[in-house]
């Protein structure tokens, strides 16, 4: 991995595995200095950190679940002083739990899968456009945030809480689009279909993604590379004009 020079700072949630370490990894080679947050698997995220260190480029890892404010405002306040002012945003971490049917869903499920999928987004773009905005001082940047193409289909029979925490990612990004769209912000959505990562095991089903792939218009699963592509895309001067945007990586489906 060969890396270039930049002066931007981005901060990628959950990025110790899947889509969020092939986010980091990618953003790295680019010349970000990203700092790769992780709840739980430190293992994972130093990994990732190594990783990046090794081939020349600067990251950190911060232990914070986003689901927290107090764990938000010190995920923060930790890159401000180890990498400097912040010029993006990844809201990649999520989680699902294993498949079942509405009617079997519980208020403790709920209030898990809300917390994870939705209000850590919130919080963290909360804490990303108090620092990017010109508004407040900033210089402007770009907030992604990793949705689903669960959101438009349901997931019935599977996932139809995580569908719909989705649904909400999509609502919050076109609404805060429009908000700081003249504040030097721009916020857009990646939606993913069936990659192969390991949030699947999750929901009780490791090869889910082999199970659907026949019947996806691509005839296969995605890769959490072509989901960091997708999203570096979105962070970067070639989406200089593109706000409020839904990015479909879902092979067709």
């Amino acid at each position: 991995m060969s890396t270039t020079t930049t002066d931007e700072v981005l901060i990628v949630t959950g990025a110790g595995r899947g889509i969020g370490a092939a986010t980091a990894l990618l953003a790295a080679r680019r010349g970000y200095r990203v700092c790769v947050n992780y709840r739980t698997d430190e293992a994972s995220a130093t990994a990732v950190v190594d990783a990046v260190r090794a081939a020349g480029g600067t990251a950190i890892a911060v232990r914070a679940d986003v689901s927290r404010s107090a764990d938000v405002e010190r995920l923060f306040t930790t890159v401000d002083a180890e990498l400097g002012p912040l010029t993006g945003l990844v809201n990649n971490a999520g989680t699902l739990e294993r498949q079942c049917r509405l009617e079997e869903i519980d208020e403790d499920r709920l209030n898990r899968i809300w917390a994870a999928n939705i209000t850590g987004p919130f919080l963290c773009a909360a804490q990303a456009v108090r620092r990017m905005s010109t508004r407040h001082g900033g210089r402007g940047g770009a907030i992604v945030n990793v949705g689903s193409a669960a959101s438009r289909i349901g997931s019935p029979n599977e996932y139809v809480d995580y569908a719909a925490a989705k649904g909400a990612v999509d609502s919050m990004t076109r609404g805060l689009a429009l908000e700081v769209a003249d504040e030097g912000i721009r916020v857009n959505c990646v939606r993913p279909g069936l990659i192969h990562t390991g949030i699947h095991a999750l929901g009780g089903e490791p090869g889910r993604v082999d199970r659907v792939a026949p019947g996806l218009p691509m005839r296969r699963g995605g890769e959490p590379e072509e989901v960091a592509e997708a999203i570096l895309f979105l962070l970067s001067p070639a989406a200089s004009y593109t706000t409020g945007a839904f990015l479909e990586v879902s092979g067709g489906r």
